[in-house]
């Protein structure tokens, strides 16, 4: 499985795009402004999204992706885009995107009967195959109902947390998968650690308390972890935060986690 990383900060700035990951060319999970840098043609092969939440910076080019290639898609008798999300995030797409008002309600255009759109609702703990892979939604914790994905690859799970905060139930069922890597938020620097307690976002400390969640037995063991989802303002100080707890007292012996800083145009065979 091939992934490539089309935005992974926190918020917009040169250089910055927000959330968007491309699985084989077929996949999206979330579509934030990253997918803005895919051209129509890799636009136009996408047969499923899936979203981890309704938040704008996980969904803004959902409706102007469609808009990009529906006549392609359309001409070329293309199935309608499937767009795989929790219940609760498929209702805030139509009331407040798709809605005729804020944007055209594709799931009824250009029929009802033959829409460019077509919502799936999923469930945590459901296992999905799409378009020959196997990618389970994982419990997240934030201020809307959210998920995080896994997706099973020859290497192993590729394994993103989407935004969460404190999240027991995560780790659990991480703990039982094959890991090939995991992508997971920091959204803010320590300083603003009430913030990011507010909005359900982790910082280095809380990060650092969920780690040491991970089983460090085999088959488990150590994988790579990538940071993702930080404010382009404070990445800096958030790598430089999670460097400092991540290296113990060279008289513990303890080694520490295998963690780097996620970037836009990055892509993992896995």
């Amino acid at each position: 499985m091939r992934v490539r990383v089309l935005g992974c900060s926190g918020a917009i700035a040169q250089g910055c795009r927000t959330t968007s990951f491309l699985l084989d060319g077929d996949v999206l999970i979330d579509a934030g402004t990253g997918v803005g840098d895919l051209s129509l043609d890799e636009m136009a092969g996408i047969d499923h999204v899936l979203l981890t939440h309704a938040h704008l910076d996980h969904v803004a080019c959902l409706p102007l992706m469609l808009d990009a290639v529906a006549a392609r898609r359309l001409a070329a008798g293309a199935p309608p885009l499937q767009v795989h999300a929790l219940p609760a995030t498929i209702q805030a797409l139509k009331t407040h995107i798709f809605n005729d008002h804020i944007w055209p309600d594709f799931t009824r255009l250009p029929h009802a009967d033959t829409p460019l759109m077509h919502f799936t609702p999923i469930a945590v703990g459901q296992v999905l195959h799409l378009g020959g892979k196997v990618i389970e939604p994982l419990p997240a914790v934030h201020t809307v109902p959210a998920v995080g994905y896994a997706a099973a690859a020859a290497s192993g799970h590729w394994v993103f947390s989407g935004d969460t905060e404190r999240n027991p139930a995560f780790w659990q069922r991480v703990n039982q998968l094959p890991v090939a890597l995991l992508i997971i938020e920091t959204a803010f620097s320590n300083r603003e650690k009430d913030l990011a307690r507010r909005s359900l976002h982790l910082s280095p400390g809380t990060l650092a308390q969920e780690l040491s969640q991970i089983n460090p037995l085999p088959p488990h063991g150590r994988y790579p972890i990538y940071i993702t989802h930080t404010k382009p303002a404070e990445t800096g100080l958030i790598m430089e935060e999670i460097a400092r707890f991540d290296a113990p007292p060279a008289s513990q012996h303890i080694p520490g986690h295998d963690i780097r800083w996620l970037n836009a145009g990055m892509v993992f065979e896995l």
